[in-house]
């Protein structure tokens, strides 16, 4: 069986998503889809805690699917700016189960992701799919992908279902 490991982005899918399409990515179906046929070794979401109560819910809704959802603190800067991506802990987590599975997993439009695709491709000698929005994934991460599988149509739901709206309740 073909072992395979998961890397999602959690930040950019739901940015990207909801500005592409005013929707959610549909992480059911996409685990469906991605695991289909597959052992899964890993899957991980990495996301920014801020710490409500609406996120921890969305939260636990990824681990009942299978996944494994790091988190890293919200950090707001003094000059009003925001840090927190995954980019790196994405990356040494995708290298080191790189030699583990034969197909790594990335959902994220994220460019900087481009080489990390190269590396498991031509170091390690692995398959590298990459879900993305089309229009908002970046060319050079499509291209150093094995397949680009773009985020759309089934992979879609409406905002009420998928995750937690953003809704202010008083």
């Amino acid at each position: 069986m073909t072992r395979v490991a998961i890397f999602v982005d959690t930040q950019n899918v739901y940015y990207t998503v909801r500005e592409a399409y005013g929707k959610h990515f549909d992480y059911r179906r996409f685990w469906a889809k991605a695991t289909v046929n597959r052992e899964v070794v890993a899957a991980r979401c990495y996301a920014i805690d801020k710490g409500d109560a609406k996120q921890r819910e969305f939260q636990n809704i990824l681990r009942s699917i299978g996944f494994e959802v790091r988190l890293k603190p919200f950090i707001q800067r003094a000059d009003g700016s925001a840090k927190g991506d995954w980019d790196v802990g994405i990356t040494l987590d995708a290298i080191e189960y790189a030699e583990k599975v034969d197909v790594v997993v990335l959902v994220s439009g994220d460019g900087d992701f481009d080489l990390l695709a190269q590396k498991i491709r031509e170091v390690h000698g692995k398959r590298v799919e990459v879900y993305g929005v089309p229009r908002l994934t970046a060319a050079s991460l499509i291209n150093a992908a094995s397949e680009f599988i773009p985020i759309e149509g089934d992979l879609l739901r409406h905002h009420t279902s998928s995750m937690p709206s953003t809704k202010k309740t008083r």
